[in-house]
């Protein structure tokens, strides 16, 4: 009895293994939470041709929209663990709603297996050109010299543009008020008419405006500076570990097997690098990047970690 059962078990792993080896022998499916045409979905289609080559398989892009990429997510975090779904997702449904306390239906700490990271966006802040403020450090010294007299607007309230003001706010120990807007465009439009103080913007409408001479880039959310806008230095460099870049990553359902875990990602890193890959990332303002699963894994935790301290110390509640 004991005998046949580890046959069993020889047999049963035999063909796992067999799967692995062949593996993949099927079109795979790339889910986005979003329509065509955003940034989830262009990090998706400009990486499919090159993912297809180098894995010798069909990518089915699959857009599952709603509920700011959580749908999506949802659906990959409770599919079959067999290499053929993969997600591409931004923090806003794996680190931020999470980190915010929203309910779902998913646990981003255990329910995908991470891949890589893919690409990151920074936003960039920015002032008036008729502004007193030259630099980052202006904009601590004049919010310290005048508490909550400072305005910043944000595309609306607990997105990304407001929690990047109220992460600054908490890092550089300064009291700016808050003004949400019902979208990024009167957002912008107000900050270049001087309504408002300043303004985290998303990189990829900013940077035109600053570019045109309507207003001043100040500063990157992101810890290094941005290819797209090397001469822009990073909040970073006066506020010390100052991060609140949007970025994309790849992702499977839990439980992946190592093999086709590795397999993946040594392909999506590779897609990433290659050179018309890499150029199309950037002339969408995003910074081609990578780390390892383990990596990933980690870095998910501590961001989940960020966005809960600043939720409470902030009391900003998910939208």
């Amino acid at each position: 009895m004991r005998a046949a059962a580890c046959a069993l078990g020889l047999i049963a792993c035999s063909g796992v293994l067999a799967q692995e080896a062949n593996y993949p022998d099927r079109p795979i499916h790339l889910i986005v939470g979003f329509p065509p045409g955003g940034p989830n979905d262009l990090i998706a289609r400009i990486i499919q041709p090159r993912l297809s080559e180098l894995l010798k398989q069909t990518i089915i892009i699959e857009n599952r929209n709603g509920s700011n990429g959580e749908i999506a997510t949802g659906y990959v975090a409770k599919a079959a663990s067999d290499g053929y779904t993969m997600l591409v997702a931004s923090n806003g449904s794996i680190t931020i709603s999470p980190g915010l306390g929203k309910k779902l239906p998913y646990d981003a700490r255990k329910d995908l297996t991470p891949l890589t990271i893919v690409a990151a966006s920074p936003m960039l802040l920015v002032v008036p050109l008729q502004s007193e403020f030259k630099s980052v450090a202006d904009v601590v010294a004049g919010a310290k010299a005048k508490p909550g007299k400072l305005s910043s607007a944000s595309a609306g309230a607990a997105g990304p543009t407001h929690l990047a003001l109220e992460l600054f706010k908490s890092m550089a120990k300064v009291d700016i008020a808050h003004i949400p807007y019902k979208g990024g465009g009167p957002a912008l439009t107000d900050v270049m008419g001087g309504q408002v103080d300043l303004y985290f913007g998303g990189l990829s409408t900013a940077l035109p405006h600053v570019r045109a001479g309507k207003l001043r880039g100040l500063g990157m959310t992101t810890v290094a500076r941005s290819s797209i806008a090397p001469e822009i230095p990073t909040i970073a460099e006066t506020v010390p570990g100052y991060d609140a870049s949007i970025w994309y990553g790849t992702f499977a359902p839990p439980g992946l097997p190592a093999a086709i875990t590795a397999k993946l990602h040594d392909a999506i890193v590779a897609a990433i690098h290659s050179p018309e890959v890499t150029a199309k990332l950037k002339q969408e303002g995003l910074d081609p990047m990578d780390n390892s699963s383990a990596q990933l894994a980690a870095f998910i935790r501590e961001d989940i970690d960020k966005w809960a301290r600043l939720a409470k110390s902030a009391n900003i509640k998910p939208e």
